[in-house]
C-alpha cells in the first residue's frame, strides 16, 4: 500500500491559491475551481499529498460555487471549525492535513444527505484511464465511467 505524507517539495510548488486553500485554511471564490464542471470519470486526490479523497461517481452538482460530492471514499478527517461567526466541519486530508473545505447534511438525502464542499484548488483529478498507471488502480472499482 501507497504512503501519503505531507510533502514539502510539492508545498513549494504550489500557486499561491492552491497554498492559502491547502496550507491557511482559505476558499477560493465560488464559480472558479477548475474541478467545478469536471464530469469525466476518476478519482480526485489531495493536491499536497497525492491521497485518494473522492471518486467521480460521488461528485454532484450542488450549485453551491465548489465542487460537491456525498462521500469520500478514503484518508479524509472532520473538525469542528467555529471561524467566521459560524459552528462548521471542516474537511481535510488525512495524511497531507491539506484543509479541503467543510461537509454540510443538505446532500441529496438518497445518497446519504451530506453534500461535501471542496475547494478545487486542494484538489488534482487522476483519470480514470490514468488510475493503475498513477497508483490508484485499488479505486477503480469505486469509479463510474460517466463519461
Amino acid at each position: 500500500m501507497k504512503t501519503y505524507t505531507k510533502d514539502p517539495a510539492r508545498i513549494a510548488q504550489l500557486s499561491r491559491e492552491e497554498f492559502y486553500v491547502t496550507q491557511q485554511s482559505g476558499t477560493e471564490r465560488p464559480g472558479t475551481g477548475k474541478l467545478l464542471y469536471n464530469k469525466e470519470p476518476g478519482i480526485y486526490v489531495d493536491i499536497v499529498s497525492g491521497e485518494p479523497l473522492f471518486a467521480s461517481a460521488d461528485k454532484f452538482e450542488s450549485h453551491c460555487g465548489w465542487p460537491s460530492f456525498t462521500r469520500p471514499i478514503a484518508n479524509v478527517e472532520e473538525f469542528e471549525d467555529r471561524t467566521h461567526g459560524m459552528i462548521r466541519t471542516e474537511v481535510r486530508s488525512k495524511h497531507g492535513d491539506s484543509h479541503l473545505g467543510h461537509v454540510f447534511p443538505d446532500g441529496p438525502r438518497d445518497r446519504g444527505g451530506l453534500r461535501y464542499c471542496i475547494n478545487s484548488a486542494s484538489l488534482r483529478f487522476v483519470h480514470l484511464r490514468d488510475m493503475e498507471a498513477e497508483g490508484y488502480g485499488d479505486y477503480i472499482d469505486q469509479v463510474e465511467d460517466i463519461a
